[in-house]
């Protein structure tokens, strides 16, 4: 299988050798190479933040994830500067994420103006659950997304209003589009609705977010629940199909059977190895705080270039695991109905002696053990929320825990509890979202 575009896949060789600065400048939802890409011939790969796909079928176009809103007249133009005649057949959401649904609705108009068929949107059935989930959470969401993304941006919503597709599936769902197969499979992995599409003709697989050239992103301290086991069991059911060309959701394609198997066996192993060490912690009734501190961290897989931690951070995979399995209680007895938080900050500033005690012993511990003065700053914050030194001290503490962090969603977070003390508050993002819903004096 012949590659057609040059650049994008010498910068594809290039990650794959580990040369590529996947942290920050070929980060998987950050990459210069924007724009339309043609992997191979009658493969055209579209840049956002997530990868689009249009499959050329000889009469007719496919089209696997369609972007974000911002992204919608970017990826129509790109697909008709490639192919300006063809008609768009049949769109698949891989999974209900915002940055892969909403780039259907122009190709759906073009159809209509110009008397094609309108494309058919498949997703899984459960993919409207979710649009009604993030109808019903849209508040939520949109300060969980501020934080994740260090998004300083008052007047930021989460959109309200989603494409519904045409056809929802359980299982498996095929069709045959010109003259190519597409098969449609669920899995369960970042989100319980996700889609894996297998083109048997041309080999081609595409794994949605399923494979992100990132350490998989299992654990989002924010989000719902993600399945580390069944995420597994999909890339070893992906693996059976011999797959010669990958395109992902996120980073880069991967051509070649072998480099195909050696990427989707090596991330199966890794979230194996996470979730059976933390049964067997969970197994003798240890506490989550014992099992988090307990599990062998898999690094000579998290050094491969495609699972470096730069989004997601595998402890969160640890808790992701335990939530799953044991609830939301963490076996410590005094969490089970605990005083507020600012009740027991006031009590443990009495014991130390006073404010002022607990922000210098922060400061003095910020270098040597971040962790705990971040502990000793935040319990300072909640028993002086409006105190300007607890918030100057907070702000370079978190601060310097951001610039530390490997993966983006620790690092934004941490950032953005630092941006939020400048401002004064212990979280811009609700306490934006509080001041944009109070009614006008």
């Amino acid at each position: 299988m012949q590659a057609a575009d040059n650049a994008l896949m010498e910068q594809a060789e290039r990650a794959w050798q580990g040369k590529l600065d996947l942290m920050h400048e070929h980060h998987p939802v950050n990459s210069p190479l924007a724009g339309g890409h043609e992997v191979v011939a009658g493969v055209l790969a579209h840049k956002g933040i997530a990868y689009s796909y249009a499959i050329d079928c000889g009469d007719s176009l496919v089209l696997l994830d369609v972007g974000l809103q911002t992204e919608v007249q970017r990826l129509h133009d790109a697909v008709r500067a490639w192919r300006p005649n063809t008609p768009v057949r049949l769109v698949v959401f891989s999974h209900h994420h915002v940055d892969h649904i909403f780039g259907a609705a122009p190709f759906v108009a073009e159809a209509q103006q110009r008397g094609w068929p309108i494309p058919e949107i498949i997703a899984h059935e459960l993919t409207e659950q979710h649009f009604a989930r993030y109808v019903a959470t849209a508040g939520w969401n949109t300060a969980i997304n501020r934080r994740q993304f260090a998004i300083h941006a008052p007047n930021y919503h989460w959109p309200t209003d989603y494409p519904q597709p045409d056809t929802l599936y359980r299982r498996q769902i095929h069709r045959t589009i010109g003259e190519l197969t597409f098969e449609m499979n669920h899995a369960r992995g970042e989100t319980d609705d996700h889609t894996w599409t297998w083109i048997p003709e041309k080999k081609i697989l595409m794994p949605g977010d399923l494979f992100i050239w990132a350490l998989p992103n299992a654990g989002n301290p924010q989000k719902v629940q993600r399945y580390v086991s069944d995420w597994a069991a999909a890339l070893r059911d992906m693996d059976t199909r011999g797959a010669e060309l990958m395109i992902p959701g996120h980073g880069f394609p991967i051509l070649g059977a072998q480099r195909i198997h050696t990427a989707l066996s090596d991330t199966a192993d890794l979230l194996e190895d996470l979730e059976a060490q933390v049964l067997a912690l969970m197994n003798k009734g240890l506490t989550l705080d014992a099992v988090y501190h307990r599990v062998t961290l898999p690094t000579t897989l998290m050094q491969r270039p495609y699972l470096q931690p730069i989004y997601d951070d595998v402890h969160f995979l640890i808790r992701m695991i335990w939530r799953r399995y044991g609830g939301w209680w963490d076996g410590e007895y005094d969490t089970l109905l605990p005083a507020s938080r600012a009740e027991l900050a006031q009590a443990w500033m009495a014991l130390a002696g006073g404010i002022e005690r607990v922000v210098a012993q922060a400061e003095a511990m910020a270098d040597a053990q971040p962790a705990v003065a971040a502990h000793l700053i935040e319990t300072a914050l909640h028993a002086a929320p409006e105190n300007d030194a607890v918030h100057a001290a907070r702000a370079i503490i978190y601060r310097a825990r951001s610039a530390s962090q490997t993966a983006s969603m620790p690092r934004n977070i941490f950032n953005h509890a630092a941006m939020s003390s400048d401002a004064g508050v212990r979280d811009l993002a609700s306490a934006d979202l509080q001041r944009n819903s109070e009614p006008p004096a």
